[in-house]
């Protein structure tokens, strides 16, 4: 049954088996993550072993279109949602009634994808009498790396990094959040998927450009380097942005050849430069030896490459999770979820999506 569910309806299943337990009551908490275009649930025990973790992927839907169409998402999302928190459920082997807790995303993102999830989370919380909790999906990127690493503690400088998001957090204790630097304009993950688009690579843009910029070289391109030498921790990625696309635009209207791996290459190193000298700053600012990456951007292997090598010479560690852990999925969610929890925080049925909503707030 399992397998031929995953062939119906396109799930990728990933499970893995965390550490033991940390310190405070036992609790078995379902995550569910429908913020953009991944239909994901979860099951994890503790806040730190995960039993089961199912991603039912949109890419390969939304990819003719160049991006994500939030009415094409929010019915995939109807069509997936109970199937996927099924399978979630059934490769944890845990029923409805072992449940402790549900956490759900609320925000940010697409409003008619997270209404689904949401509705679901309630429908089932009131029929099972089970607390309903209410996450942020940027902190829910933020607790991938306590599930991945479950010995590691606060304090630590955390840099938040997606599609939508470039955040730099201090972090001293479990939820609570110092906002350090933010970006002004376009977060880097939204930069990465512009470029990609303009060289008419396939959605989503910015594995493309990684891949591309292996072949490129970095320093071909004098790109700009937005806020570096500023005395601020916020990013501005916009002039970057703008100076890519005049650059391909006007080779293309004098007929010359567009280098795209040194274009893939130079820009890469742009957002890697200032998104490490920021991290480092902060980290040494506040007297931290201690990094995560989170968020989509933080697969990017030669972002995590450099920032560990650089962090190293002062003795600074990084973290960063698993692939599948960096990209939306569920365990993160119900990780963050069990903290919440465990602190008595409980959200009530008029629970809302909040599309904008930012870390801090809610």
């Amino acid at each position: 049954m399992r397998l031929d569910l995953v062939e119906k309806w396109g799930l990728e299943m990933k499970v893995r088996q965390g550490a033991s337990a940390v310190e405070g009551p036992s609790a078995l908490v379902l995550g569910i993550e429908t913020s953009c275009d991944e239909t994901a649930a979860a099951v994890v025990r503790d806040g730190k072993e995960i039993l089961s973790n199912v991603i039912a992927s949109q890419v390969d839907l939304h990819r003719i279109y160049g991006g994500v169409v939030p009415e094409i998402a929010s019915r995939k999302h109807i069509e997936l949602i109970m199937p996927v928190i099924d399978l979630a459920l059934k490769e944890a082997g845990a029923s409805p009634g072992d449940l402790d807790a549900i956490a759900v995303t609320y925000g940010p993102g697409l409003v008619g994808a997270l209404l689904v999830g949401l509705s679901a989370a309630k429908a089932m919380a009131l029929a099972l009498g089970c607390p309903l909790v209410g996450v942020n999906h940027i902190e829910g990127h933020i607790y991938a790396n306590f599930l991945e690493y479950p010995e590691v503690d606060p304090p630590l400088v955390c840099l938040t990094v997606s599609g939508g998001h470039t955040d730099l957090l201090y972090i001293d204790e479990y939820g609570r959040y110092d906002i350090l630097g933010r970006t002004r304009d376009d977060a880097a993950g939204e930069a990465f998927d512009k470029i990609a688009r303009v060289l008419g690579m396939d959605y989503p843009g910015g594995p493309e450009i990684a891949r591309a910029a292996e072949a490129g070289d970095p320093t071909a391109i004098d790109f700009p380097r937005g806020l570096l030498q500023a005395d601020t921790f916020d990013f501005s990625f916009s002039g970057l942005k703008t100076a890519a696309i005049n650059y391909i635009h006007n080779l293309r209207q004098r007929g010359e050849e567009v280098p795209v791996a040194d274009i893939a290459a130079s820009l890469q190193e742009a957002i890697v430069d200032v998104l490490i000298a920021k991290t480092l700053a902060a980290a040494q600012a506040y007297g931290v030896k201690t990094i995560f990456l989170s968020g989509g951007v933080a697969a990017n292997e030669r972002l995590r490459s450099r920032l560990r090598e650089l962090a190293a010479a002062d003795g600074i560690r990084v973290y960063y999770p698993s692939k599948v852990l960096c990209t939306d999925n569920a365990a993160m969610i119900a990780c963050a979820g069990y903290y919440r929890y465990l602190r008595g925080e409980r959200a009530s049925w008029e629970l809302n999506a909040v599309p904008n909503l930012r870390l801090g707030e809610g």
